[in-house]
């Protein structure tokens, strides 16, 4: 005799012979497709009751809401596959390209978790179907929470600096839906029908726990157990004069070597070399410039029979150039030449090399988009073209899109763009490089953007960008005494 149960709370009613069940059905021709797979006849009458058993219920009670049903498995399947995108796209830039492992195990594991909910969205047809699978409930209610865990973590991140971006648009509704799910199969136990469903919950539990505190861990780890080390040197070679011109001729090596074990990027450099007049004093006043040496802490300028020097740049320009970087150990050297007459009555001359790095290991730099210069006397350069009587001074301007080594901080805060500048006018020249969520270049906003100390400050503690600097002195009656070429 076939046996028909009673419907559950769904509404799907368990078929048995002979105290084994052979199927479910939703439906009357639900259940006649069970029953001619069995092998019964087509047009078997089921309302036969020495055939067939109603229990509690008539062959016409069928509660199942089709158009519900399918309904929560489609959104329950979309959440799931939505979720399993996001954590695709998060993790796998630093799953398959993170500069520390740190970064890459966080890539790694959020791979995984993207695979289980995959696997989740596969079970989603069998849970809101016949369960024939008895971890598919559990399956589902681990992707719900695994999706929920997500992205409450990342608007966790958000909320730090409530910076706009695009990702809050897949996150906020993604964590919804997952506030909705969870609702949804916990009300109905989707757990029940898991061996051991203690020993599940407590695996699930654990496996979350290590995930956020490794998200935890990653979101907020800076790599600074290595020190920054870079070496610079400006030296002034050996100098000779050219009789005929009445020129001396002088030589300046510039030298940059990475001496400590994190590689670097050059964001911006400059050398500078100056011809130093000092004006004389008779000592009477003392010290010259007492409170301005005291307040700026420049020792150089406490002089008794001298003042603070004049300066003419005799010199100037790029050294290494934006978007350039050195591995550790990595050295670039370069040598210039500096022509000035003997009669150009200096009393020294003084080389001043700059250069700012950015620690490789927490982030990246375009390095392509950064190097092509534009120059804002040009019409061609839109957006960084200004003519001079509007900016005041020409310059060459280097910009390019700035991705933190970990991709959770990228998709939970607005780009950010790494700027250097490298201005001249007909008697100085100058540079300077600085960090802006800025995302079109506008030469007005410039000045505003530098004097943003606050962001400029904690994007280049961010990114790990130090200065550094060298100078050298030589004498000019020394340059005078120079032999004939």
């Amino acid at each position: 005799m076939v046996v028909v149960e009673p419907p559950d709370s769904r509404g799907l009613r368990d078929i048995s012979i002979g105290g084994t069940k052979v199927g479910s059905a939703w439906s009357l021709r639900d259940l006649r497709k069970v029953l001619v797979r069995l092998g019964w006849p087509r047009d078997m009458d089921v309302e036969d009751r020495a055939s067939v058993h109603w229990r509690e219920a008539d062959s016409g009670t069928w509660p199942d809401r089709a158009w519900r049903r399918r309904m929560a498995m489609a959104l329950t399947m979309a959440g799931l596959l939505g979720s399993m995108a996001l954590l695709a796209v998060v993790g796998s830039p630093d799953a398959v390209g993170a500069l520390t492992f740190a970064g890459r195990l966080t890539g790694v594991l959020l791979m995984l978790l993207g695979g289980v909910q995959g696997l989740a969205a596969l079970a989603v047809r069998d849970y809101w179907g016949k369960r024939r699978w008895r971890l598919s409930g559990a399956l589902v209610l681990t992707g719900a929470f695994i999706a929920w865990a997500f992205t409450t973590f990342l608007l966790v991140l958000w909320l730090q600096e409530k910076e706009y971006t695009h990702f809050l648009f897949a996150c906020l509704p993604l964590w919804c839906w997952s506030v909705w799910a969870m609702w949804l199969l916990i009300r109905a136990e989707a757990w029940r029908g898991t061996p051991h469903p203690k020993k599940f919950a407590a695996g699930v539990a654990a496996t979350t726990l290590l995930a956020a505190v490794n998200l935890s861990y990653s979101a907020v780890y800076q790599p600074v157990s290595a020190p920054v080390l870079f070496s610079l040197k400006a030296e002034f070679g050996e100098a000779w004069t050219d009789t005929e011109l009445d020129m001396v001729h002088l030589p300046l090596i510039l030298h940059v070597k990475n001496t400590g074990k994190i590689p670097g990027y050059i964001i911006g450099d400059h050398y500078w070399v100056r011809g130093l007049r000092a004006g004389l004093s008779d000592g009477t006043e003392g010290l010259s410039e007492r409170r301005k040496a005291m307040e700026q802490g420049d020792g150089d300028v406490k002089l008794l029979f001298t003042r603070a020097p004049e300066s003419d740049t005799i010199s100037a320009g790029l050294f290494y150039g934006a978007g350039a970087w050195l591995a550790p150990g990595e050295e670039y050297s370069e040598e210039k030449l500096v022509l000035m007459p003997r009669s150009a009555g200096y009393d020294a001359i003084e080389a001043e090399l700059t250069v700012e790095m950015m620690r490789k290991d927490r982030g990246t730099v375009d390095a392509e988009q950064f190097i092509v210069p534009h120059p804002s006397w040009r019409k061609d350069q839109g957006a960084f073209y200004c003519p001079p009587d509007k900016c005041g001074i020409e310059y060459v301007a280097y910009r390019a899109r700035l991705r933190h080594g970990n991709n959770l901080i990228n998709v939970t805060r607005r780009p950010v763009y790494v700027t250097s500048l490298w201005g001249m006018s007909p008697s100085d020249s100058s540079y300077t490089a600085f960090i802006s969520s800025s995302p079109d270049f506008r030469p007005e906003t410039v000045g505003h953007e530098i004097a943003a100390k606050d962001e400029n400050k904690r994007e280049r503690e961010r990114y790990g960008v130090a200065s550094f600097d060298t100078k050298t002195v030589v004498s000019f009656v020394e340059l005078l005494k120079a032999p004939a070429a």
